[in-house]
C-alpha cells in the first residue's frame, strides 16, 4: 500500500461488512459500513470531479467532527485533489483567511456551526470558488451547493463515468499531496506542512508495529479531526484494521459537544481513545470529585487503593516483580471493589487511552495505570505524520514517550549535528517515509529543518538503556541561566499546575539571568473555597493577601523541607511570581489550537511583568503589582 486510497480499498475489500463510523444525530449512535463509506467517498469525489477540481487543487474543510468530515476528505483524496483540514477553533478575520489564502483553497466543505466564518471572508479571498454547506445553504448562496446535492451530482455522474473516477484514482501517485495541515499558529504566519500520501499510510504502517487495534474494536474520538494525532493515530490506523470510530454527539455549541463526552463514552463504550494531557487531567478531576461526593471513609480508601497500585505496578514494565508479587491480592482486591467501578464511567470496555504530547507527567500515568486504564504515552509532530515513538500494554515504561516504531531511524545530535552516544541529552533528529515533503510555499523554513532527508524536530531528548525515548522539551523553551547551563521547564509548570489545585498556569522564565521566575494564573474557583472555608471573604483585601500566600506556600512546597522538595533542582524553581490579571486563552493567543502556551507571545504580553520580577520589590509575593492584578479577578 502506497497511497490513502490502497489503504482505504483494502479494507473496504477486507471489512466491508465492518462498521467503520458511529455517528449520534438523534437518540442512539448508528453505524455506517466500510462498503457504505466507499459508496459515498466515491460520489464525493465524482461530484468534486463535475464541479471542476482538478488533481492537486485544494479543498479545506472546515467541521465538528462527523461522518461527513472523513467522508469529505476521501472524496478529496479520490478525486485528486489535497485535503486542508481547518482546526474549528479558528479565528475566522485572520488565521482562517490567513490558511484559505495561503494554500490557495478553490472549495469549501462547511459543517452548518462555522458557515457564517465562511461567509465573512468569502469577498477576500479571490480562489475560493465554491462552498459546499453540510447542513443546508443560508441564503444569498444559489451558486454554491449543499453536501447533499454534491451526492447527487456524483450519484448522476458515476451511472456513465464511473471510469473517469477510476482514472483519477488510478493517477494518484505515493508523492502526491494527501493534507496541507497547518501548524497551531504559534507566529503570525503558521506554516502549511505538506503531507503526502505516502506519509500517511507509513505512519500507520510503523504505528501498527507498537500495538494492534483488533477489528472488533470501537474508539470514541474526542480529540479534533484536524489534529495531526487524531488523523493518524485515530482515523486512519483504525481504518487499516477494519475497526470503527466514533464521533462526539454534536451540539449547538463546543460546549455543548463537550459536555456530551461522558455520555457518548457510556453509550458508545469505547475500547481505546486518544488523549492528551489537558483531558486526560480533566478525567482524573471528574473521577476524584465523584469519590469525593461519597464522603471521607470512600476517599481514605481510594488513596490506600491507588498507594497499594502505585507501589506494584512500579513504573509498568516491572509491574508486579520482586517484593510487589506480595501485593498483588490486594492489588486484585481493590480492582474488584474499586476500581472496577471507576472504570464503567468509560463504559466498561476501555483497555487503554493512547497519550499524545511529548511532556510527561508521572503521576498522572500512574493514577491511570492503577485504575486499570493505562495511558500509553507517545510523542510526534505533525512534520512526521504524527507518530514516532509509543508506549504501548505490551511495552510500557512510565515517564517516557515508549519505543521507537519500526521502518524509522532516530539520532540524537548536538547543536553541530554530531550523533551523540545513547544517554546523552540532543535534539531528536528523524529519518523515515513518515516525513512530510516540506512546508507549503516556504523553502526557507523548509530548508532549515529537512536536511538531507533527516527532520530536526526542535525537540530535547534521550534514549534510555532500556530503549525507552525521553523527551525532555522544546530547545526554543529551555531556561538558560547566567551560567550558560540549560533546563527544559515543562516538567516543573506541569507539576506545579497537576499538583496544585490553586494554580491553574504557569510559565517559567529564565534567559541568562541568575534566577527563574514564574508567571502564575490563579485557579480562583478554588482559592475562593478556600477563603470561605478558612472565614476570609474572597476579594477583601484581607482575602487578597491571604490568596497570595497560599500561592506562594504551593510554590515553597518544592523548596527545602517542603512536601515536593528534592524533585527539581532549587535553581530551576522559581524565586519571584506574578500573578496575571488573566488566564492564557486562545482568545488571546497566548495558547494555541493544541492547549500548549506560546512562551513567545506571552514573554512578549508580559515582558514589563517579567522586567519587574528581576527587581527587589517582587521578591516578596505580596507586592503593590500582584495584588492589583488578583483584585482583577473580582471587577
Amino acid at each position: 500500500m502506497k497511497t490513502i486510497i490502497d489503504l482505504f480499498g483494502e479494507s473496504v475489500l477486507n471489512y466491508a461488512e465492518n462498521i467503520y463510523l458511529y455517528e449520534k444525530t438523534t437518540l442512539e449512535y448508528k453505524g455506517t459500513t466500510y462498503a457504505e463509506v466507499y459508496d459515498q467517498v466515491c460520489k464525493v469525489a465524482a461530484g468534486l470531479i463535475v464541479l471542476g477540481i482538478e488533481p492537486g487543487d485544494r479543498v479545506a474543510i472546515l467541521s465538528e467532527a462527523r461522518n461527513a468530515w472523513i467522508i469529505s476528505e476521501l472524496g478529496i483524496l479520490y478525486s485528486g485533489a489535497c485535503s486542508v483540514p481547518l482546526s474549528v477553533r479558528l479565528d475566522a478575520a485572520t488565521d482562517l483567511k490567513f490558511r484559505l489564502q495561503h494554500s490557495g483553497t478553490r472549495m469549501v466543505i462547511v459543517s452548518g456551526l462555522h458557515a457564517a466564518k465562511i461567509l465573512e471572508i468569502r469577498g477576500q479571498l479571490p480562489d475560493l470558488e465554491k462552498v459546499i454547506f453540510i447542513d443546508g445553504k443560508p441564503e444569498g448562496t444559489d451558486t454554491d451547493h449543499t453536501y447533499s446535492e454534491l451526492l447527487e451530482i456524483g450519484s448522476e455522474f458515476l451511472e456513465t463515468n464511473s471510469s473517469v473516477l477510476e482514472q483519477r484514482m488510478s493517477a494518484v501517485k505515493p508523492d502526491d499531496l494527501a493534507n496541507i495541515s497547518y501548524t497551531s499558529g504559534t507566529t503570525a504566519d503558521p506554516k502549511g506542512i505538506m503531507l503526502t500520501h505516502l506519509n500517511y499510510v507509513a505512519n500507520v504502517k510503523q504505528a501498527l508495529t507498537l500495538m494492534d487495534i483488533p477489528p472488533t474494536h470501537r474508539t470514541l474520538a474526542i480529540l479534533p479531526w484536524d489534529h495531526s494525532f487524531a488523523h493518524t493515530a485515530c482515523l486512519y490506523c483504525f481504518m487499516a484494521k477494519g475497526a470503527a470510530v466514533g464521533s462526539v454527539q454534536a451540539g449547538k455549541s463546543a460546549m455543548e459537544a463537550i459536555k456530551n463526552v461522558p455520555v457518548n463514552i457510556r453509550e458508545l463504550k469505547p475500547h481505546i481513545m486518544m488523549s492528551v494531557p489537558a483531558l486526560s487531567r480533566n478525567f482524573r478531576k471528574n473521577i476524584e470529585s465523584a469519590i469525593a461526593a461519597k464522603g471521607k471513609p470512600a476517599v481514605a480508601m481510594f488513596k490506600h487503593a491507588l498507594s497499594v497500585a502505585y507501589a506494584y505496578n512500579g513504573l509498568g514494565f516491572n509491574k508486579g516483580h520482586g517484593w510487589r508479587s506480595l501485593l498483588k491480592p490486594l492489588v486484585l482486591l481493590y480492582d474488584r471493589i474499586l476500581f472496577r467501578k471507576v472504570r464503567m464511567a468509560f463504559g466498561g470496555e476501555m483497555e487503554f487511552f493512547i497519550g499524545g504530547g511529548a511532556l510527561l507527567d508521572l503521576e498522572l500515568q500512574r493514577f491511570f495505570y492503577a485504575i486499570g486504564i493505562p495511558v500509553c504515552q507517545g510523542y510526534g509532530l505533525s512534520e512526521a505524520s504524527p507518530i514516532i515513538s509509543s508506549n504501548s500494554l505490551k511495552n510500557i515504561k512510565m515517564g517516557t514517550s515508549g519505543r521507537l516504531v519500526d521502518y524509522l531511524e532516530l539520532r540524537i545530535c548536538d547543536t553541530e549535528g554530531n550523533q551523540l552516544p545513547e544517554g546523552e541529552t540532543g535534539e531528536i533528529v528523524i529519518r523515515g517515509e513518515n516525513v512530510m515533503k516540506g512546508y507549503w510555499n516556504n523553502p526557507k523554513a523548509s530548508s532549515e529543518v529537512l536536511r538531507d532527508g533527516w527532520l530536526h524536530t526542535g525537540d530535547l531528548g534521550y534514549m534510555d538503556k532500556d530503549g525507552f525515548l525521553i523527551v525532555l522539551g522544546r530547545y526554543k523553551s529551555l531556561l538558560i541561566a547566567n551560567d550558560g547551563e540549560k533546563y527544559s521547564p515543562e516538567g516543573i509548570e506541569e507539576a506545579i499546575t497537576d499538583q496544585s489545585v490553586y494554580i491553574s498556569q504557569c510559565m517559567l522564565y529564565n534567559n541568562q539571568q541568575p534566577c527563574t521566575v514564574a508567571l502564575l494564573v490563579p485557579s480562583m474557583t478554588d482559592i475562593n473555597r478556600f477563603l470561605v472555608q478558612s472565614g476570609v471573604k474572597p476579594g477583601s483585601v484581607e482575602g487578597i493577601d491571604a490568596a497570595l500566600r497560599l500561592i506562594q506556600h504551593e510554590i515553597d512546597a518544592y523548596y527545602s523541607h517542603g512536601r515536593h522538595a528534592g524533585l527539581f533542582p532549587e535553581r530551576w524553581l522559581p524565586s519571584a511570581i506574578c500573578v496575571l490579571p488573566e488566564a492564557f486563552t486562545e482568545q488571546n493567543h497566548l495558547i494555541n489550537f493544541s492547549m500548549k502556551m506560546v512562551r513567545g507571545k506571552i514573554t512578549e504580553a508580559y515582558q514589563e511583568s517579567i522586567g519587574f520580577l528581576y527587581s527587589p520589590p517582587a521578591k516578596i509575593i505580596l507586592n503593590d503589582r500582584n495584588r492589583r492584578n488578583l483584585m482583577k479577578w473580582y471587577e
